[in-house]
């Protein structure tokens, strides 16, 4: 099976119950695809884990501010999908899950999958006015901040963000 993208999208905004246009829409799903492709590209890392993390990992927010579940419920909705929309490996739906499941935790992981994962998703913190450390980053990650931070006041509207991820 291929990845349906666009029908995977689709089914993503239409259950997604936070405002598009908000902290972890669709513009935040957007850049956080661009830096984990980036990173996952110079680690060697598996690119349609890193694609479906960017997508689904705030997917199932309630809230815009402390979700603590948030990640747990992602998880459990990335792996409902497995079959549907794209076809993961065990191995590669276990790298996607883990990495959904404990992206907010500010952990390092030395599997350069899961990594590039966090890695894009941490880049991104210029959208609340964080500027991403370092140690928190893998080598690759670090390099990327001061463009990263740039980066994170583009792609404001959500149907800009939409056309970028279909790409």
């Amino acid at each position: 099976m291929e990845f349906d993208k666009k029908s995977l999208l689709n089914l993503v905004l239409n259950q997604f119950k936070l405002n598009r246009d908000g902290l972890h829409g669709p513009s935040h799903w957007a850049r956080v695809r661009t830096h984990a492709l980036e990173i996952a590209r110079m680690r060697d890392a598996d690119l349609l884990v890193v694609e479906l993390f960017a997508f689904l990992h705030d997917s199932q927010r309630l809230n815009e501010g402390t979700d603590a579940k948030h990640g747990e419920r992602a998880a459990e909705y990335a792996a409902s999908l497995n079959h549907s929309f794209f076809s993961l490996t065990t191995s590669q739906l276990d790298k996607l899950c883990h990495a959904i499941r404990h992206h907010s935790g500010g952990g390092i992981h030395l599997d350069a999958t899961i990594q590039s994962c966090w890695d894009g998703d941490r880049l991104d913190l210029g959208r609340v006015g964080i500027k991403p450390h370092k140690d928190y980053l893998s080598a690759e990650g670090a390099k990327l901040i001061p463009k990263a931070y740039r980066r994170s006041l583009e792609i404001k509207k959500s149907d800009l963000a939409i056309e970028s991820l279909l790409l």
